[in-house]
């Protein structure tokens, strides 16, 4: 196999090992989609003093299985009155940005010879914002689509929500990117190697975004109150509103299509969840036992995955507890919450961090 390999010409190598790190975080995506349900539903129950699916297989690990079986084989029913071509588009447009955006994000340092990255852009987090702002086509599309008010008005709000808190997010970033004076999201994840430097040696603090200054610490509350907002996760799940929308954008839709909306809003958890862990909280790196360093053994490789992952995973369980812990805010609270607090705060934010390191550097 290697003596193969060497025989390839260079562009056929890089073809040949990007498409298997493509179709690896696809299929990782896929699996943590399918079982961040489970594990949902699971802490749901225990939250709610009940048992959670625990039939299908042992301690229920089979029930997403179970779940894809039953989406793919219920009656795929296309109501009359809707518009059918946006009405099949939507669900897929929903889907694509999640698996687009999983080109630039380093979920890894080294395997061997190659970067665990897909696509290593210079200007990475500019291209995931933009595949982001895709997101919201598909679910006005499937409000429009369905040619009927409660969608219609689920899709409203979508487009207001993500649009005012795309705004907020994109400006709470700017500091980081003034410190670690780049848009690659692999030198930001090499710019918070080792400990933090303002701490007496006793009390080794990782040198995380979220731990170096007071700037990108407020950066990264703005931003995780916007990932919840972009996500249509709870406390700002106004499109969907089952209690006022029966559901939103999705009332229409059955079999594999309404999967796909919950697929795509799991595969967006994950998304928003790989950033945060990537621009705030050091990516692989883990100072406290030297894996802040590029791995040079194939175990020091998968070790560093297998710490961002556990990151990850430490995220997706924060979205699920606030799911079930935190009351729904007003739509007129929501928006003046991004407009009157988080863009104003931002704002003064950058200015701050702006005017800290030219002081620094006189």
């Amino acid at each position: 196999m290697t003596d193969w390999l060497n025989n390839l010409s260079p562009t056929t190598q890089f073809a040949l090992f990007t498409a298997v790190k493509a179709i690896a975080a696809f299929a990782v995506l896929m699996f943590m989609v399918a079982y961040i349900v489970l594990v949902e539903r699971r802490v749901c129950a225990f939250i709610q003093d009940r048992l959670g699916p625990n039939r299908c297989g042992p301690f229920g690990l089979l029930q997403p299985a179970a779940d894809a079986i039953k989406a793919f084989l219920k009656e795929d029913f296309t109501p009359s009155f809707v518009r059918k071509v946006y009405y099949v588009l939507a669900p897929a447009i929903v889907m694509s940005p999640a698996i687009l955006n999983l080109a630039v994000i380093p979920f890894g340092s080294n395997l061997g010879r190659q970067q665990m990255v897909v696509a290593d852009l210079n200007v990475g987090v500019l291209y995931v914002f933009g595949i982001v702002a895709l997101g919201v086509y598909g679910i006005v599309l499937a409000g429009y689509a369905a040619n009927s008010k409660y969608p219609l008005l689920g899709g409203l709000r979508s487009s207001a929500q993500m649009l005012s808190y795309e705004v907020a997010m994109g400006m709470s970033l700017i500091p980081v990117f003034l410190v670690a004076g780049s848009l690659n999201l692999g030198d930001i994840i090499r710019c918070q190697t080792g400990t933090v430097r303002w701490l007496p040696a006793w009390l080794p603090l990782p040198n995380w975004f979220v731990f170096q200054n007071p700037m990108t610490f407020l950066a990264f509350c703005i931003f995780l109150a916007a990932a919840f907002a972009e996500t249509n996760r709870t406390p700002f799940d106004l499109p969907e509103a089952e209690q006022e929308l029966a559901g939103g954008y999705n009332v229409e839709y059955s079999s594999i299509k309404f999967a796909l909306f919950f697929m795509g809003e799991y595969a967006a958890m994950i998304i928003a969840s790989a950033m945060m862990v990537t621009l705030f909280f050091g990516g692989w790196t883990l100072p406290w036992f030297g894996l802040d360093k590029p791995a040079t053994t194939l175990v020091g490789g998968i070790a560093h995955i297998c710490i961002f992952l556990a990151k990850v995973v430490g995220f997706l369980v924060l979205f699920i507890w606030v799911r079930w812990m935190w009351p729904r805010f007003r739509f007129d609270q929501l928006m003046k919450l991004g407009w009157q607090r988080f863009i104003p705060i931002a704002l003064v934010n950058i200015v701050i961090t702006a005017a800290w390191l030219w002081w620094r550097s006189e």
